[in-house]
């Protein structure tokens, strides 16, 4: 393995740049085609890492996904979230881990995946309703059935990834980080003592002007852009960084794939470090 590998759960290998499906349109017509190639040419660049939820479009994003790319590659991992429910009634989503729904969720995505195992299931959010033992521990029988193979969190703090860790094994974490956002980076510490895979989500992300110039600067002397340079420093944060950025076109998905290969020297790594301030 190498340093742009790791180990899911502590065996499941990929590569430490993937891709998240949330914003690929799902709707019949030119938009959809679009994106099963975005999808597909994701998977030829490299991708095996690929990000969905049943929350992106009800499940037709998982939809999407299955009809790009099954029969899946070897070696490609789909990984998707439950844990949200959509009431017709309101109009509205809402939080919902209720063992019952997370179950039928998990059904639910594995007709849509076109899969008899979900290799990592994710909970999407902590339902505060419902006992997080009672969450996690759904998860938990999910994956002593077979239907689901490693468990990932999402929008966490440390107490919780603690205390969902006393119920049950932690694959990955999916928070909200990038450069200029680093409120959850007590989280990523943990992940990195524990080896779990932390995920961010919304990778990219410009704050204010200042920073943005910083990061231009940066990326002029660096040869490359500033989304590469942002993607750049995430992998060469922290070993267990695994940013999946999304985009619906494929000029940005081969420009975000390019940035696995930017190296940021120690001078550069400094001034964009000193850009967001950390928790304290």
């Amino acid at each position: 393995m190498t340093s742009a590998e790791f180990l899911v759960g502590g065996d499941l290998k990929v590569r430490r740049l993937g891709f998240g499906a949330m914003h690929l349109p799902t709707e019949p017509g030119g938009d959809r085609e679009n994106s099963l190639a975005v999808a597909r040419r994701a998977v030829e660049l490299g991708v095996d890492l690929i990000d969905t939820a049943f929350m992106y479009g009800r499940g037709a994003n998982e939809e999407l996904l299955a009809e790009a790319l099954y029969p899946y590659r070897d070696g490609l991992l789909v990984t998707t979230k439950v844990g949200v429910s959509f009431a017709e009634a309101s109009d509205e989503w809402r939080l919902d881990g209720r063992p019952e729904v997370l179950r039928a969720q998990v059904e639910e995505a594995l007709r849509r995946l076109r899969v008899e195992r979900i290799e990592l299931l994710q909970l999407h959010r902590i339902d505060p309703e419902t006992p997080l033992a009672d969450q996690v521990g759904a998860l938990r029988e999910l994956r002593a059935e077979g239907k689901i193979g490693r468990i990932g969190l999402s929008e966490v703090g440390v107490g919780e990834l603690a205390q969902a860790r006393e119920i049950v094994e932690i694959a990955t974490v999916q928070n909200r980080y990038n450069l200029l956002d680093r409120e959850h980076e007590p989280v990523l510490v943990a992940c990195e003592a524990a080896g779990i895979a932390f995920l961010p989500w919304r990778p990219v992300m410009w704050g204010d002007s200042g920073a943005r110039a910083e990061i231009a600067a940066v990326a002029a002397e660096a040869g490359a852009t500033p989304t590469q340079v942002a993607i750049a420093w995430l992998l060469g944060h922290s070993p267990v960084m695994l940013p999946i950025p999304g985009t619906a076109r494929i000029s940005h998905l081969e420009e975000n794939v390019a940035a696995g290969d930017l190296v940021l020297s120690g001078a550069h790594r400094d001034r964009l470090d000193r850009l967001a301030p950390l928790p304290e």
